[in-house]
Order: C-alpha cells, then sequence, then structure tokens
C-alpha cells in the first residue's frame, strides 16, 4: 500500500514550532548551572539546570509568560524579550539565529570583523594563498572576508560598510564604463542564475527578500535577468578583468567548500597565462593605484580619503 504524503496546515506548521522552540529551550536550560549564572546552587535541584522562574528572573521578564513560551503557548515574542533569554542562556551565534527562526522573528547579527565572521584558521588560509586572490563568499555574494590580493584587485568589495560588501550589488550600482569585468554578458547572467538557485533555499527570509527588492529597485538590469528565472550551479569560470592601470588580467576562479559553514566557499582566482601573473604583479606593486574608469576614476589614497566613496553619486567595485 502507498503512503500518502502528510499536508501539513499553516496552523499545523506553526505549532510544530512552537513545540520545537519548547523543547529547544528546555534542553538550553537544563545545561546551564546555577554556578554559570553566578547564583548559589541551591538545595533539592532534582534535575540540574536553572529553573524557569530564574531563567525569567535574570531575563527579566515574568515567569507565567517564560513558561507560556516554554510549554510552546501560541505568543508572541519581542526581539528584546528573545536577546535577554538568549543572553541568560548563554546561547552562540548559531543558536540565537535557531532561537529566532523557531520564534518567527527575522534574526539580523551582530556585525563582526572579518576574522570574527569566518575563524582565524579561514582567514589564515586566505592568507596564505597569496599572491593569489581569494575571498569567502556565502551564497548571497556577501564578501565576509579575503586576502590582501583580492583586496588589490577589487578595493571597493572590502573598503565599504559591511553591508555594501557584495559582489553581486557592487556589480548593478556602478556605471558601466566603471564596471571591471570585461566579459560581464557572460558572467553576470550566470551569477545571477546562481543567485537564483541559492534563492530557492530562502524564500520568504527577510534578509533574502530585502536583499532581491533592492537590485529590483536599483538595477533594471539586474531585475531584467531576474525575470528569466534560471538557475545555475557553481563551477569554474574565466573572469576577465580590467585595470585601467595595467589592461585586462584573466583569471580563473574555483569553488572550494569550508567544513562548518554552510553555505559558504572560497574563492580562489589563478592567472590564465604568465602575462596575467605578470599584470597581477605590477598591480601589486603600484603605492597609489586608480580605482575606477578614466572619467570617474580616483587614486586610492583620494578614495579612502573621502570615506570609501570613489565618485559623489554611483559606487564602483
Amino acid at each position: 500500500m502507498a503512503v500518502q504524503p502528510t499536508v501539513r496546515s499553516r496552523g499545523g506548521a506553526q505549532q510544530a514550532r512552537r513545540t520545537e522552540l519548547a523543547a529547544f529551550l528546555r534542553s538550553r536550560r537544563a545545561r546551564i548551572t546555577p554556578e554559570d549564572v553566578g547564583m548559589p546552587p541551591g538545595l533539592r535541584r532534582r534535575t540540574p539546570g536553572l529553573r524557569r522562574e530564574e531563567v525569567a528572573q535574570l531575563a527579566g521578564v515574568g515567569v507565567t509568560w517564560y513558561t507560556w513560551l516554554e510549554q510552546g503557548r501560541p505568543i508572541n515574542a519581542s526581539v528584546q524579550v528573545l536577546d535577554a533569554v538568549a543572553r541568560v542562556l548563554q546561547l552562540d551565534v548559531t543558536e540565537r539565529e535557531h532561537l529566532y527562526r523557531l520564534a518567527g522573528i527575522p534574526f539580523v547579527p551582530e556585525p563582526v570583523s572579518d576574522v570574527e565572521a569566518v575563524g582565524a584558521e579561514v582567514q589564515g588560509v586566505l592568507d596564505a594563498l597569496c599572491p593569489l586572490p581569494a575571498v569567502v563568499l556565502n551564497a548571497r555574494y556577501d564578501v565576509q572576508a579575503s586576502n590582501v590580493a583580492y583586496r588589490t584587485l577589487w578595493p571597493m568589495a572590502s573598503m565599504v560598510e559591511r553591508w555594501e560588501r557584495n559582489i553581486i550589488y557592487k556589480l548593478f550600482t556602478v556605471p558601466d564604463c566603471c564596471s571591471t569585468i570585461v566579459n560581464s554578458s557572460e558572467e553576470v547572467p550566470w551569477m545571477v542564475a546562481q543567485l537564483r538557485r541559492s534563492y530557492g533555499r530562502h524564500v520568504g527570509e527577510p534578509a533574502w527578500e530585502s536583499f532581491i527588492a533592492l537590485l529590483l529597485k536599483e538595477s533594471p538590469h539586474f531585475a531584467q535577468l531576474w525575470a528569466r528565472a534560471d538557475v545555475a550551479a557553481p563551477g569554474r569560470r574565466v573572469k576577465i578583468f580590467r585595470h585601467q592601470t595595467v589592461g585586462t588580467i584573466e583569471l580563473t576562479s574555483m569553488s572550494l567548500s569550508i567544513d562548518g559553514m554552510a553555505e559558504h566557499r572560497i574563492v580562489v582566482y589563478t592567472p590564465v597565462a604568465e602575462e596575467d601573473r605578470l599584470r597581477m604583479q605590477r598591480l601589486r606593486d603600484i603605492d597609489d593605484p586608480v580605482i575606477g574608469c578614466p572619467v570617474h576614476g580616483r587614486p586610492l589614497s583620494e578614495v579612502l580619503a573621502d570615506g570609501a566613496r570613489p565618485t559623489p553619486s554611483r559606487r564602483t567595485a
């Protein structure tokens, strides 16, 4: 007899999420001892860990409210309350994100440095790959960390505010004359198709939806490519970059997965020919390279002095 799949209603899915939230909170509470939060151990504790009323007291919330939350009742939790509970339960970033998702609250991680974002070991790998440019990207093409060679080739993908360090965003918000990709007609549609494939795993997530909405608003070209609904998987590519000081550089990109960092990859660029390697070396030897096209370009030192903004109106990558 064939087994019919179970179709879970929206209400059933919400109840399942609340049940999972309750179980998660109980498990995290059980691992925190009174000593961990500066409280005396006390007597007559039937189980290890904090009591519900102790978590509520330390988080500054009502005992009844927290009890209902841990029982999986249909109550609403604010960001401030979840932050307080997460602090008391000593949740790490991954656990906090899980807590927020189960509670139905968008999770916005706190800003971190590159080393904090990827870990010292991964940053060490990036640095060891020099003089090859290397970068850590997530599924949305956010630049999480990079090495000196990468920042030399594409400084404006690293020196801007963290929210703006996104390859796709930079590609679609620069004037055409300032674009550094020569074969953009081939590479840009492929990158959008790869972004579309990743988006399929994150439909409805606030961070992704706001990012796509921003691109649709900023770039008619992106909107046109996005409307195609093409999808593509990561793979080895040949990218041709243009720098007004040294000319064109052809690089082969290769993606490497990272243990323990889902949907992140190290992208390494290797020169296609000897002349490409020599041009990369010439670029590294320039003390103050010009950023941008011949019309809008300015020395890197001026860009940095002006708050990492290459032109008055548009941003370059």
